[in-house]
């Protein structure tokens, strides 16, 4: 069965960092394109970045760009979100997600993470 396993969640404080990292099983990695999106309260779901099947597009939305580093190791079959200077606005739950296709920062991916809490106090 597919699964994405999404850990390195918690509470931070402002300006402080945390890593995000996903294991993926029961699909072929390589081949996925991959990224995460968060839900804040309130607010609707967003992409924060994503990295292609190999690692040769990578994209970041706005709000994140220049903090926040995605990676993907192949052969452990992983995606990271290093997630630097976070601010109160990066609250909220994030998705680890996976697609065959590339959809970048602006499609629903077709395998969803189970979602990690992500607190930055201010």
């Amino acid at each position: 069965q597919v699964q994405l396993v999404a850990s390195g969640g918690g509470w931070v404080q402002l300006g402080e960092s945390l890593r995000l990292s996903c294991a993926v099983s029961g699909i072929a990695f390589d081949y996925m394109n991959v990224g995460w999106f968060r839900q804040a309260p309130g607010r609707e779901r967003e992409a924060v970045s994503y990295i292609s099947k190999n690692g040769g597009s990578i994209g970041y939305a706005r709000s994140v760009r220049g903090r926040f580093t995605i990676s993907r190791d192949n052969a452990k079959k992983t995606v990271n979100l290093q997630m630097n200077n976070l601010k109160s606005e990066d609250t909220g739950v994030y998705y680890c997600v996976a697609d065959p296709y590339y959809h970048g920062l602006g499609a629903t991916y077709t395998y969803w993470g189970q979602g990690i809490q992500v607190t930055v106090s201010s």
